[in-house]
Parts: C-alpha cells; structure tokens; sequence
C-alpha cells in the first residue's frame, strides 16, 4: 500500500498542478497522511531549479497549516479521530514513546520532529494533546519545517541532479545528527558553562 502511495505522490511532482498537489500532500502529511512532501518536492525542485525557493514556500506553508490541523484534532478530537488514526499507521508506540519526554520538551519537541523522520503528525496531535501554547506551537513549526524543507531545497538547487540519491538515502541520519548536537550543546551551555 505504501509503495503505491509513494509512487503516485512521484508522478504527481510531474502533474500541471503539481504545486497544488505538493500543497494538499504537505498538509494532510502533517496531520494524517503517511507519505512525506519530500517525495514530491525533490523531483519538482530539480525538474525546476528557477522555482525552487517557492516550491520550498509551499511546501512549507501548507505543512505548517496542516500542522495546526494535527493540532487541533489532539485538542479536540482525540478519542474519535486522533488515537484510531495513530493505530491504523502503527504510530501508537512511538506516541507512547514520545509522550513520556514532551512536558520536559515542549517547543523543542516540535522543533526536532519537525526535521528528522519522526512522524510529524504525532508531534502535531500530541501538542494539541498536551495544549501546547499555540504560537509556541506555530513558531516551532515555521522553524523547524523551514529548515527542513529549504535545507533540502537548497542542496537540490546548488549540486542538481547528484544530491538527490544521497538526500533520499541520509537525509533523516543528517536531521538526527543534527538534532543531537544541537541538543548537546544546549546541555553543555546548562551544565557544564
């Protein structure tokens, strides 16, 4: 089933509407879809590296909004919508998982999985779960999701066509470590400075 889905998103980047579908895919993803914008913004940016920033845009934009709908269905809708979502995609663990560190998280918890390959979705839900601040919420988001997806845009932009096998294969691995030294040296900046 993912293959499937995965393989339409790759031929919707070539569609006449393909900025309209990148759009949708980036705002369900966020919420309620499996399948990451990623799939789609890679091949647009290097189909069109003249429009790439504004591919990044929407991409961006979109997730954020999509994002606030994640939100929403953990403040709200929860028990009918939210829990049976997360255990049809087999993400119930992983939420478990992540629910046990957000009150010590919080904005940061947003922040690291908005770039690595954490489900974003969880996080989405989980915040509005927990009643995260919303702006707080929002400005982690923008953050977060803009660097992801313009990091990825502008590596696709500068080196073309030879960057896409390795952002695809290490992508997440870079977020991660990323994410680790970042969190690294605010520990060394609280206990060791």
């Amino acid at each position: 089933m993912l293959r499937r889905l995965y393989d339409r998103m790759l031929a919707l980047a070539g569609h006449r509407h393909a900025d309209r579908w990148l759009a949708f895919v980036s705002f369900i993803e966020s919420s309620v879809f499996p399948i990451p914008p990623d799939v789609m913004l890679i091949p647009m940016v290097l189909a069109d590296r003249a429009r790439a920033w504004r591919i990044a845009l929407i991409c961006t934009v979109a997730s954020v909004l999509g994002g606030i709908l994640g939100y929403a269905i953990g403040a709200f809708l929860f028990d009918q919508v939210g829990r049976p979502m997360l255990e049809f995609y087999g993400y119930t663990a992983k939420f478990d998982q992540f629910r046990a560190t957000y009150a010590d998280w919080g904005a940061w918890a947003v922040f690291i999985a908005g770039v690595t390959p954490f489900p974003y979705k969880v996080i989405t839900i989980l915040s509005g779960l927990a009643s995260l601040d919303i702006w707080v919420f929002c400005v982690a988001s923008v953050l977060a999701r803009g660097l992801r997806f313009y990091l990825v845009t502008g590596l696709l932009w500068y080196f073309g066509e030879p960057i896409r096998a390795f952002i695809e294969k290490y992508l997440g691995l870079l977020f991660t470590i990323f994410c680790l030294l970042l969190i690294g040296g605010f520990v060394v900046i609280r206990f060791v400075l």
